[in-house]
């Protein structure tokens, strides 16, 4: 049995929180950005599926000054120059269906940076809530990649056209754009007063008509499931190209990008 207390649950990469029907799941790695490694991939599923059954809402915040700033590029550069070290997309693509899919509605509030696989984790939620201080990037192509696995979610959300600006650019874009562009749903400067009255809009709801609503949802917009193969694909692919490796090793041991080799 899961204990539903107001307590916080032991994970290393996040703080957890039970609170009713809610959970409250804050990414937690201040020494890394938030970036995410594959423990973090790991705990989220397992929160994910825990709250399957009894949570209604499921709230993912990250630090005041980062959301969430993508892939681990030291983990990913540990296994050399040379080595694509470790690769989880195929697990960290099922997180983001599952905050899409499953039976609970899900809430991403964001402040500060969001970079990368962290647009993943908002474009996935239900509802994304942002204040002033949010800015949004990806940054990948600076490395010679590109957001395989994000780019359904993000589509999704915003169009084809925006999601692909995003990644050409690679520069961050303000809160207010993001909504503008429907990135974000709602947007303040004291963004902790919207989720409380958003809270006490969607506490209303019942489980049985969240769980067949999204069952429903989700059966109109079925890419997501359609496209995790060719995103999981052509993820490998650039995580196998010995010069894509070569500039994270660089970055992750040198703090050099790229052109400064």
């Amino acid at each position: 049995m899961i204990p539903w207390q107001e307590e916080y649950m032991n994970y290393q990469t996040l703080r957890v929180q039970w609170k009713d029907k809610l959970c409250y799941i804050q990414i937690y790695r201040p020494e890394a950005k938030n970036a995410i490694n594959t423990l973090m991939v790991e705990e989220f599923y397992e929160v994910l599926t825990l709250c399957e059954e009894q949570i209604n809402i499921i709230v993912l915040e990250g630090l005041p000054e980062v959301f969430c700033f993508g892939a681990d590029f030291k983990e990913i550069a540990s296994g050399g120059s040379s080595n694509a070290g470790i690769n989880n997309s195929e697990e960290l693509y099922e997180v983001w269906l599952k905050l899409t899919t499953g039976p609970y509605i899900t809430i991403a509030h964001v402040r500060g940076k969001v970079n990368a696989g962290g647009i993943g984790f908002a474009a996935a939620c239900d509802i994304v809530l942002a204040d002033d201080t949010a800015e949004f990037s990806l940054s990948e192509l600076l490395f010679g990649l590109f957001p395989a696995c994000v780019l359904p979610f993000l589509i999704r959300r915003v169009g084809f056209q925006k999601a692909h600006y995003l990644t050409i650019m690679t520069q961050p874009v303000s809160a207010l754009k993001a909504h503008e562009w429907g990135l974000v749903d709602a947007c303040e400067e004291k963004s902790d007063s919207l989720l409380r009255r958003h809270l006490l809009r969607l506490e209303r709801l019942p489980k049985s008509g969240i769980t067949k609503y999204k069952r429903y949802i989700n059966q109109l917009y079925e890419k997501l499931s359609g496209e995790k193969e060719t995103a999981i694909e052509a993820n490998h692919r650039m995580f196998s190209d010995s010069q894509n490796i070569s500039w994270i090793y660089q970055f992750a041991t040198q703090g050099k990008l790229p052109w400064e080799s």
